[in-house]
């Protein structure tokens, strides 16, 4: 485990976080140094863009005057708070505010790529392709309304602590959806995995009212 502060922010990141990175990144089927170099770059980009999408988190809870602190585990990360100290509104804008500074950083990436002169064998070029899209495609996924997504935590906020059989009904249908349509569109099944198991949490909650 490794743990540091930034921004005056303690940040813990777990063993499991560098390896799913490099899972998705593609460890899997890496067979030459060529290869584990753009694993690398993959899992150094992803460690950037989530951090940043914590950072979003922890920054705007400071801002509202409360301590916080960054895990970075398995499949992502969370900012940790004081339980309980967010109204509706706060909550809302602390969650939103991970995927939006997630975006922006994207889309910077994507300047750079686009008006800077950047050779095509440079590592750099690769490291930027996959900044732009761990970047937008994590902001986009984690605004899914799929508790405990950002998406599912601010459809929680607007709608209130009486209608979270609601939040939770939308999040199951949300994650059989999206894990349809995935393999369909991609043949893949990971994902599929990934949004049964957010059905999953969610039906539990749906049960226990």
């Amino acid at each position: 485990m490794i743990s540091f502060k930034l921004l005056g922010i303690p940040v813990r990141i777990e063993p499991w976080f560098w390896i799913t990175l490099v899972f998705i990144g593609g460890g899997t089927a890496a067979s030459d140094p060529q290869d584990w170099i753009r694993v690398a770059l993959f899992v150094f980009a992803g460690f950037i863009s989530i951090l940043v999408h914590e950072l979003g988190h922890a920054l705007t809870i400071g801002r509202f005057g409360f301590p916080s602190s960054i895990s970075l585990v398995a499949f992502g990360g969370f900012a940790n708070y004081p339980n309980g100290v967010l109204d509706r509104r706060q909550s809302f804008l602390v969650t939103l505010a991970g995927p939006v500074i997630q975006m922006i950083l994207g889309l910077i990436a994507l300047g750079v790529l686009r008006f800077l002169p950047i050779p095509n064998t440079s590592l750099l070029l690769v490291l930027l392709i996959y900044l732009v899209w761990i970047s937008i495609a994590w902001a986009l996924f984690n605004c899914l309304p799929i508790y405990p997504l950002d998406g599912g935590q601010m459809l929680a906020a607007v709608l209130g602590p009486r209608r979270q059989r609601i939040v939770h009904a939308i999040g199951i249908l949300t994650a059989i959806a999206v894990g349809i349509l995935v393999y369909l569109l991609f043949n893949t099944w990971i994902l599929g995995i990934y949004m049964l198991y957010f059905a999953w949490i969610n039906f539990q909650a749906l049960k226990q009212g």
